[in-house]
């Protein structure tokens, strides 16, 4: 079974093939709209995990990514306008994932980057930026790179860079050795 989407019949000339689309030359977003309350974090937090699998992220960065997506989320809900959305865009590209999550808040102004929570996501994501836009929508950007510290901004000690498959092991580790 191919797992590569289906191009639903559109065939020509204009169209790129599943096969180049998912080369890595080219980049995937996945769009999310939820109810803005906590209760529908937990699918958003699936989700994340599901698509830093699909990119071979180690299980301690999909962790990392979760969590950091489940906090911008909780900064952004604190403000939400009651019975509004929750926007949250997912870009993936070849070893990195941007996340881009998006409410329209009461005040429009963004969370405060003084906190301990915010300090809390920088740690967990790669980069992280706030913004505001048009009628009083607030965002938060994350990026997270694969087996990139997000203080540092360089592998963790004793990691080998390789094709990000979970079966990696640090340096001086040895498998299956008694």
């Amino acid at each position: 079974m191919d797992p590569t989407p289906s191009t639903g019949g559109a065939e020509n000339s204009d169209t790129i093939d599943s096969q180049t689309a998912h080369s890595g030359g080219l980049r995937d977003v996945v769009a999310l709209t939820l109810p803005a309350a906590s209760a529908y974090l937990t699918v958003l937090r699936t989700a994340t995990a599901s698509l830093a699998a699909r990119l071979d992220f180690t299980l301690d960065d999909i962790e990392d990514l979760r969590i950091a997506v489940d906090e911008a989320c909780a900064l952004l809900l604190v403000s939400a306008v009651p019975g509004s959305s929750l926007d949250c865009t997912f870009t993936l590209s070849p070893g990195v994932m941007h996340v881009l999550v998006t409410v329209e808040s009461l005040d429009g102004e963004p969370p405060s980057e003084d906190t301990f929570a915010w300090t809390v996501l920088k740690a967990l994501a790669g980069g992280v930026d706030t913004s505001t836009g048009p009628g009083n929508k607030v965002s938060i950007t994350l990026q997270k790179r694969r087996g990139v510290r997000a203080d540092l901004g360089e592998p963790p000690a004793g990691h080998v860079r390789g094709s990000g498959a979970a079966n990696e092991t640090p340096l001086g580790d040895t498998v299956g050795t008694p």
